[in-house]
């Protein structure tokens, strides 16, 4: 009889959703078990803990450590103790590897320590631990597929909460390397993520924050495959392909940046003020884009009209106003010089140099030249 009620069976101990169920007998003549039961008999949190890590300390390797362990976790969270949360949970997936709740513990309490690195860490980890229970084969046990069901379900809820974790710290980051870890690891975990339209003006912008071009380039250019509403990334991608003289792409981004710009509503919680600068900021630089493009392909008419159109938007910005208006200056004397004598494109590219020429530019001199030669030529005064 003694030794009946010596030993006790905890049969299918059960844990949150996702942790492991335990099944291990208490041999109370032992002092691994009296300790067990004195951890199960005890009633006040902080008591119940200290008993609990002595055990582990005392008993590593016994069949109920893991037990204990995720017994440690949700009180070690009560108490804000997010360090000791992160540390138990790795005890318990070195002993567990498919503790889903465990890793999923420990996530919230990294996402409360507001760590970007850690919250990155442990996102990968969860999602990882969480797909391999939801990518479990189905027991052949009937009695099994009941807890087979729930960890899967739980397991696939914990997987997408690891996306909002990656999502929302990205977007919280002010790190530009931070943002773009936490943005880069969720589009390639899960593109197909909800929270990936979301994030990418987030990313492009850190990505242009480091000046790493070429990414985000890339990035606009997928999503204005889908949606070519965002003026900011049609400019940043004209800009890209300007600089390295494609004119084909250059033409077509600018082409749709002027469309998008010259009927786009105002965003909400835009000021009047703020959007109209900005819609004729962007105007003239598409324009502009899409006038020096089109002059560099010896079209000179259309580059003429685009140019021209450009004017109202740059007279502010004489970075782009001086190539413009000398580039107004060629194109009009080249017309009217071919047209035998076109008086009026003539005086128009004499007007053009005047004002390119009252600039302090690089090319004020030759603007000047220029104009000594229609007056000697086509006898201007």
């Amino acid at each position: 009889m003694r030794l009946m009620t010596a030993l006790l069976v905890l049969a299918w101990i059960m844990l949150p959703a996702g942790a492991q169920q335990q099944k291990f007998t208490i041999d109370a003549t032992t002092p691994e078990g009296q300790a067990l039961q004195a951890i199960g008999q005890e009633s006040d949190g902080a008591k119940k803990l200290t008993l609990m890590e002595e055990f582990v300390s005392k008993y590593p390797k016994h069949e109920a450590t893991g037990w204990v362990y995720g017994q440690m976790q949700p009180l070690y969270a009560k108490a804000g103790n997010n360090e000791k949360v992160i540390d138990t949970a790795d005890k318990i997936l070195a002993l567990e590897p498919d503790n889903t709740s465990a890793a999923h513990e420990a996530l919230k309490a990294a996402e409360a320590m507001k760590s970007p690195d850690l919250i990155l860490a442990w996102a990968v980890k969860t999602s990882d631990v969480a797909r391999k229970v939801a990518a479990s084969p189905k027991p052949a046990d009937e009695d099994k597929v009941d807890d087979w069901k729930q960890a899967v379900d739980y397991a696939r809820q914990v997987d997408v909460y690891t996306q909002y974790a990656l999502f929302k710290a990205a977007t919280e980051a002010t790190d530009p390397a931070r943002r773009i870890a936490l943005g880069e690891a969720l589009m390639t975990r899960a593109p197909d993520s909800q929270y990936v339209p979301q994030l990418v003006g987030a990313l492009f912008n850190a990505y242009q924050q480091a000046g790493q071009k070429e990414k985000a380039v890339a990035l606009a250019e997928k999503v204005l495959e889908k949606d070519q509403s965002n003026e900011d990334m049609l400019l940043a991608v004209a800009d890209y392909y300007m600089s390295k003289k494609d004119s084909a792409k250059v033409l077509l981004y600018a082409g749709k940046l002027v469309q998008v710009m010259s009927t786009k509503p105002k965003p909400a919680g835009a000021s009047d003020a703020d959007w109209e600068h900005k819609r004729k900021v962007t105007l003239g630089l598409g324009h502009w884009m899409a006038g020096m493009m089109l002059i560099g392909q010896n079209k000179a008419a259309a580059g003429d009209k685009e140019l021209r159109e450009a004017l109202p938007f740059i007279h502010e910005n004489p970075d782009l106003l001086a190539p413009a208006l000398f580039q107004l200056g060629l194109v009009n004397f080249r017309l009217g010089d071919a047209g035998k004598g076109n008086t009026e494109r003539i005086l128009e590219a004499y007007r053009f140099f005047q004002q390119c020429a009252a600039m302090k530019s690089q090319f004020q001199g030759q603007a000047q030249k220029n104009i000594t030669v229609i007056r000697a030529k086509y006898r201007i005064r």
